[in-house]
């Protein structure tokens, strides 16, 4: 069923026609550039699960150029968590990717047009920028540091962006921001001003920058969606006004 829901929101954008949905855009927009850099013209109409996908090319949104890359990455970022930073352990590092590569779960879920590896994707990738990120806190403001640290901001935007339970690593990454802010803010040695200055790189890195692209994500979002579909009518008149196809297009409407 989520293969049949995903899959249509996928067409619509190949289709450019707007609709209405519960999650964030970024996960559902991948797909769909997934599916028309791989061929497909967005001409099946996931009706029903189980339909038959005939001639149409559906195995760029469906596995091999997004889903299953991505959960294919799952067990190389979470190699480099648990090995260069976390255990500190080669055995435990191979043991863990070992179970994800062999769990049946992900194996299902990479199999299919689904949201859920393009969220375990940015998790994971949220993680192990922030654990990058603690391993720099003896050289802070290097390159290495900056650029962890705004890899975990782009990591949060992305997680967010797919589905709303990305807030869960978002409270993960700001506990762990708050700690380290408290343990600066102990250091005796550390003066106000260097400590207002990684209080700001936290807030452009971890606030603002996520905070932009999401909003971005949205700009593409309304964009690319510019002909009238299934959900036009959760929105205004003026609103529905701009979109190709529909009753109300380029009417003039007062306030």
């Amino acid at each position: 069923w989520d293969e049949t829901h995903f899959g249509k929101m996928g067409s619509y954008y190949i289709n450019r026609t707007f609709f209405f949905d519960v999650h964030p855009p970024l996960g559902k927009m991948l797909i769909g550039l997934a599916g028309y850099l791989s061929g497909y013209d967005g001409t099946f109409p996931f009706q029903k699960p189980g339909d038959r996908y005939e001639q149409h090319n559906y195995v760029g949104m469906r596995g091999v150029r997004l889903c299953r890359l991505l959960s294919s990455w799952l067990a190389v970022l979470c190699l480099s968590v648990q090995l260069l930073e976390l255990s500190k352990s080669l055995p435990a590092a191979l043991l863990t990717a070992f179970i994800l590569i062999f769990d049946t779960g992900c194996i299902t879920l990479s199999q299919y047009i689904l949201l859920d590896p393009i969220l375990m994707f940015f998790l994971m990738g949220a993680v192990l920028s922030m654990v990058k990120c603690n391993s720099c806190a003896d050289r802070p403001f290097s390159a290495s540091w900056w650029f962890w640290l705004s890899l975990t901001g782009v990591s949060l935007a992305g997680a967010m962006g797919v589905k709303f339970v990305g807030l869960f690593v978002v409270l993960l990454v700001g506990l762990n921001t708050i700690y380290d802010l408290w343990d600066l803010l102990g250091n005796l040695s550390l003066s106000l001003v260097m400590f207002g200055k990684h209080l700001l790189a936290r807030v452009l890195c971890l606030i603002v920058l996520p905070l932009a692209l999401y909003t971005a994500m949205f700009a593409v979002h309304f964009a690319v969606l510019n002909r009238s579909g299934p959900g036009d009518g959760f929105f205004s008149s003026a609103f529905q006004s701009q979109l190709i196809g529909n009753n109300l297009h380029n009417v003039s409407i007062p306030e």
